[in-house]
């Protein structure tokens, strides 16, 4: 019995980047809400003004917003206060590709990706509640590998890692070693 094929090396990962890291918020905002205009008008559909004002309400922050959180933000804008007026504009954003449901958190986060349709890892800091939409086609390709070698087609999975953030992190590492006792001994 011979051993395996042993795989290539894989490729030179890219250097590590911070999904948390400060950017350009304003800018990456107006290219969301600029694709979401563009993307509705391609595909025929309605980006009301309920529902535009929602996807800024998303923008506003890289955290995940609660239906009720967002509803509060819409009745304040004039929008009405009721539970449907929310979810309605939720649902049509994450039926068009244009926000996630972030289930750990029972939340919705805009879509900040480029593309239409894809699926992204979200990384969701526990402390802070930041949520990171990270683009892991490695992952994609091994739970789509998992299905097949079973015969099952997958066709959507949402992947959340909760952790913490860099900041929050080092946050944490800096009151352990401030700690008495907790530090090597």
């Amino acid at each position: 019995m011979s051993a395996p094929p042993v795989p290539p090396p894989a490729a030179t990962p890219p250097a590590a980047v911070d999904p948390f890291e400060d950017h350009d918020h304003d800018a990456c905002a107006i290219r969301v809400l600029e694709r979401a205009i563009l993307q509705s008008e391609a595909e025929g559909v309605r980006l009301t003004p309920v529902r535009k004002r929602a996807l800024e309400i998303l923008l506003e922050s890289h955290r995940a917003m609660g239906a009720y959180e967002v509803l509060e933000r819409l009745a304040a804008d004039g929008f009405g206060n009721q539970p449907p007026v929310a979810y309605r504009a939720l649902d049509f954003l994450v039926e068009n590709g244009l926000a996630h449901r972030v289930q750990r958190l029972n939340a919705y986060a805009a879509c900040l990706s480029p593309d239409r349709d894809h699926a992204p890892v979200f990384l969701i800091c526990r402390s802070c509640e930041k949520v990171a939409e990270a683009d892991a086609p490695e992952l994609r390709q091994a739970l789509a590998h998992l299905g097949e070698s079973g015969g099952f087609q997958v066709e959507r999975a949402t992947v959340e890692a909760l952790g913490l953030c860099s900041v929050c992190a080092a946050e944490a590492a800096k009151e352990q070693a401030a700690t008495p006792g907790t530090g090597d001994a």
